[in-house]
């Protein structure tokens, strides 16, 4: 899996102009399943999102997770965090899951996390539009083969 995470003030997400996802403070996810990722790369990812201290405390240092700001998530489905761009100009997507796959790991994904946190999510395969702003800003890659 490889999520882009970013620490936002408010984001939506929305389908032909209905708003069908929207969070305040938290972090947006944009989620790629590989084809050889595992329930246990969804485990890990799911326990580093919900720990990782990238949240300001009072004095301002980086200390608190997303759980100790009681903050949402916006998972976005992401196949094209698999870009390969080595061969001509249009990026290839074979280094993403199928979409059968893809949709199911997804879904576990947003089911496991929302035992943690309060999730949102957009529509997977969708054309979607997302809109965000960013707090800091604060972008992490997190790529569950790079344990």
């Amino acid at each position: 899996m490889k999520i882009i995470i970013q620490r936002v003030n408010q984001a939506s997400v929305s389908i032909e102009d209905d708003v069908v996802g929207s969070i305040e403070k938290g972090l947006v996810l944009l989620v790629g399943i590989a084809p050889e990722d595992t329930t246990e790369d969804i485990a890990y990812a799911v326990r580093k999102i919900t720990s990782m201290r990238i949240f300001s405390d009072d004095d301002g240092k980086m200390n608190l997770s997303i759980q100790d700001i009681k903050g949402s998530v916006l998972s976005i489905s992401q196949f094209t965090l698999f870009a390969d761009t080595k061969k001509g100009n249009r990026p290839a997507f074979t280094g993403a899951a199928d979409p059968v796959k893809a949709n199911q790991f997804y879904d576990i994904f947003n089911q496991e996390l929302a035992n943690h946190v309060s999730v949102e999510t957009g529509q997977f395969g969708a054309d979607m539009q997302v809109s965000l702003i960013n707090d800091g800003p604060v972008t992490i890659v997190l790529d569950t083969k790079n344990k």
